[in-house]
C-alpha cells in the first residue's frame, strides 16, 4: 500500500506533520540500543545527557521521519504489567492496560514480508504471537488471510517489556471503516452497596 492507506480527511486547527516521536521509559539504556538498532535494525540518531544527573534520552529512527525515543533515570519507578503496559500477547493473554498507559507501539512494515519479519525476529531470539489476521468480525481476527483483513501483525515485547507490533495494512480504509459510536465512560457502580 502507498504512504495513505486511508481516505486523507485535512485538520482544520493544526498542520501536523505525523508523530515525531514517543518518548518510552527504559531501565538500561545499553540493553535498549542493543535492541532497538542490534535486533531492530533502527538507527540511533541523537543521544542526550539530562541535566542534574537525571538521566539519558536517545532517540532511534523508526522510519518515515518518524523517532521512537527512551528515558533512562536512574531511580526510575519499577514496571507494573497490566497497569503502566500490556501483560501479555495478544494471542496469549489479556492486552488490557490502565487509562493513561502506552500499551503498544505498532511500526509500519511492509504486507508481502510479515512471514519474513516473524521468521527474522525469532530467528534473533525474540518470542513472537502468531500473526494475526485483523478483521471486524466478532473476534476481531480471521483465521485466514482475506478481503476481509484491514491489517496483519505480529507483537512482540522489547527487553523492558513494552509491547511492539509489525504492523501491515493490507486494504485501502474508507469512511465505511468508521462506523462505531465513541463508547462512554462506565458509571462508577459499587456492587451490592446499599444505604440505610
Amino acid at each position: 500500500m502507498g504512504a495513505m492507506d486511508w481516505d486523507e480527511q485535512p485538520n482544520s486547527e493544526f498542520e501536523l506533520g505525523g508523530v515525531n516521536h514517543l518518548a518510552l521509559v527504559c531501565r538500561d539504556m545499553a540493553r535498549t540500543v542493543d535492541f532497538y538498532s542490534g535486533v531492530l535494525g533502527m538507527p540511533l540518531v541523537k543521544t542526550i545527557q539530562l541535566p542534574a544527573d537525571m538521566g539519558q534520552h536517545f532517540f532511534f529512527d523508526a522510519g518515515g521521519g518518524n523517532c521512537i525515543a527512551f528515558f533512562w533515570f536512574p531511580e526510575a519507578p519499577e514496571p507494573q504489567p497490566g497497569v503502566s503496559a500490556a501483560p501479555a500477547l495478544p494471542d496469549r493473554g489479556a492486552i488490557e492496560s490502565a487509562i493513561g498507559s502506552m500499551n503498544h507501539v505498532a511500526l509500519k512494515v511492509p504486507a508481502d514480508r510479515i512471514e519474513e519479519y516473524r521468521d527474522k525476529l525469532i530467528a534473533k531470539g525474540v518470542d513472537c504471537s502468531t500473526i494475526l489476521n485483523h478483521d471486524d468480525s466478532e473476534w476481531g481476527v480471521a483465521k485466514d488471510h482475506g478481503p476481509e483483513v484491514f491489517v496483519r501483525s505480529v507483537y512482540f515485547f522489547d527487553p523492558d517489556g513494552i509491547l511492539l507490533e509489525f504492523a501491515a495494512w493490507t486494504r485501502h480504509l474508507s469512511t465505511n471503516d468508521v462506523n462505531l459510536p465513541p463508547a462512554a465512560a462506565i458509571a462508577d457502580v459499587t456492587v451490592g452497596a446499599h444505604t440505610d
